[in-house]
């Protein structure tokens, strides 16, 4: 068996040899999931297993399809256009025992977390199952230092979807099934620095044609007794409850209005008389009397439960996503926000949206431009800046689409440090569904739900236990939020400046350094910067 020990950022296809630069020394700190992969490849064994002597976790690699990875118009910072097979997601190895695709190249992700500092040589031994004998062996030197990182001080959401749960496991929405396997990806979002959590106070707005719904996701219930409005927010309390354990920091509320304009309501269903039914949707005008009356009354409700909970400095709002990406008037946006900001005037409502006017004007105050547009929102004062990038953001800046070289998604903590982003969004933890929720998806079978830009609509999958089972793309992108830890705490010990000379130029969101050798080399410099000045 040939074996090569390589880096995180390295994707290794199952048709082509592996040219990434064997790695020697893993480094990091304490509170890091320190991660590389261990490439092999075999022609004659077909089940092989892994043994170590470190605590390790050990997860194979496995190959998804997707049918149109990108659009034609890409650019050159990409590893292969054609449809076929990508290397994403990860699965734990049980036992040691891995499968070995003869005369494919494959990789093992190898983890490891809450080990002591110290420096380790780790030796791996490869068996074959058939007969027991060892086929391989390879070494590693890892080093751990005594060092914490801070905490993570950027706000990220990466919009969490109750109701792709509750249809791929076929369960209830808001029974006790789908609360356990809610939390189960609650719990693994956070741990990988998602600190906000869309909360589904009523069916998310989001990514739905227009005339069409999603599944019913709503935690408020809402009664209807003689014209009036009531409100049961246990549910909604559970839920923020559960976030907090799971060590979210901030709840973002669903949408006050339809995506794309704010021209409609979102689906909200109430009891009248005892009957179940819906009672607003995209039949409703965003801005009638009718759905005035429910808001005022809502949001005043909403905001003595905040209060209750004292938990207003940890709560976000939205009005309508994008009102106009596709060239919607900003005065039904204006409207709508207007109509809004009395009620939620000790709030944050932040919008994704890149025309620049709607901040101008003062429109919105807290705007989410892309990435292709923040730094000139940044020249016209934004404070607290936030962004964000999707599938249609696929020239010149970072993301962590399926095609597009790890490295192309790990810079993107270096931009947020410069930059002093305060807050991320994006639109897809767990989207199992079409564009504009046309049908339903099997995460397994389309990482690009079969034609839209692979892997921007989910970074886990979902396992058949009710887990999630995370991708390259999620553990890479939270290597990203620790670099930008540690460039923070560099800064913290030296000066800003010592920093930005160490980062170098030129680094914007469209124009830096591509491959894997800077950011690698870049952060073991930083790494040493730090540990000189904390043990002078």
């Amino acid at each position: 068996m040939e074996l090569k020990m390589i880096s995180s950022l390295a994707k290794v296809f199952h048709d082509e040899i592996p040219t990434d630069a064997e790695v020697g020394l893993i480094e990091g700190f304490v509170n890091e999931t320190l991660s590389f992969q261990l490439a092999f490849t075999d022609n004659y064994t077909y089940f092989a297993k892994i043994a170590a002597d470190f605590p390790l976790r050990i997860r194979a690699v496995h190959q998804i399809p997707a049918y149109i990875p990108l659009p034609d118009d890409h650019d050159d910072y990409i590893l292969r256009k054609p449809p076929g097979l990508f290397p994403d997601r990860l699965t734990d190895v049980k036992d040691g025992i891995f499968h070995v695709c003869a005369g494919q190249w494959r990789s093992l992700w190898i983890d490891i977390e809450n080990a002591d500092p110290g420096l380790y040589t780790v030796n791996f031994q490869i068996f074959n199952m058939n007969d027991g004998k060892e086929i391989a062996t390879k070494d590693i030197k890892v080093e751990i230092y005594p060092v914490a990182l801070p905490p993570q001080m950027l706000k990220q959401t990466k919009w969490f979807s109750a109701g792709c749960l509750a249809e791929y496991y076929n369960v209830e929405p808001f029974s006790e099934r789908h609360w356990g396997i809610c939390e189960s990806f609650i719990q693994i979002a956070v741990k990988r620095g998602i600190n906000m959590i869309l909360t589904p106070s009523f069916t998310p707005p989001l990514d739905t044609a227009v005339g069409a719904e999603r599944i019913t996701t709503q935690l408020i219930d809402v009664k209807i007794e003689n014209g009036n409005y009531s409100f049961c927010f246990n549910a909604l309390q559970r839920w923020i409850e559960m976030c907090f354990r799971c060590g979210a920091e901030y709840i973002e509320f669903a949408h006050l209005f339809t995506q794309w304009g704010a021209k409609a309501a979102p689906k909200i269903m109430a009891t009248i008389n005892g009957e179940y039914k819906q009672i607003f949707g995209w039949e409703t005008d965003a801005l009638g009397d009718g759905y005035k009356k429910f808001l005022s009354a809502y949001l005043t409700s909403l905001v003595k439960l905040i209060n209750k909970l004292k938990i207003k400095d940890k709560c976000y709002f939205h009005i309508s996503d994008e009102p106009g990406v596709f060239g919607e008037s900003p005065e039904q946006y204006k409207a709508a926000i207007e109509f809004v900001e009395p009620y939620l005037k000790d709030f944050k409502i932040i919008d994704a949206l890149s025309d620049i006017d709607y901040f101008k004007t003062g429109i919105i105050r807290f705007p989410v431009p892309d990435t292709h547009k923040v730094e000139e929102f940044l020249k016209v004062g934004m404070v607290e800046p936030w962004t964000y990038y999707c599938g249609f953001h696929y020239k010149k800046v970072a993301n962590l689409l399926v095609y597009m070289p790890s490295a192309r998604n790990r810079i993107f903590g270096v931009q947020l440090y410069k930059f002093r982003i305060e807050g991320f969004l994006h639109w897809g933890y767990n989207w199992y569904s079409t564009w504009h929720n046309y049908m339903n998806i099997n995460p397994y079978a389309s990482i690009d739900q079969f034609g839209t830009w692979g892997g921007d609509a989910f970074q886990v999958y979902p396992g058949s236990d009710g887990n999630p089972e995370e991708s390259i793309r999620h553990m890479v992108f939270a290597q990203a939020l620790y670099d930008m830890r540690a460039l923070q705490m560099l800064e913290s010990l030296t000066n800003r400046d010592f920093v930005l000379d160490l980062i170098g130029e030129p680094m914007t969101f469209e124009d830096y350094p591509h491959g894997d050798e800077y950011i690698l080399d870049l952060r073991s410099r930083v790494n040493y910067e730090i540990i000189r000045r904390v043990h002078e």
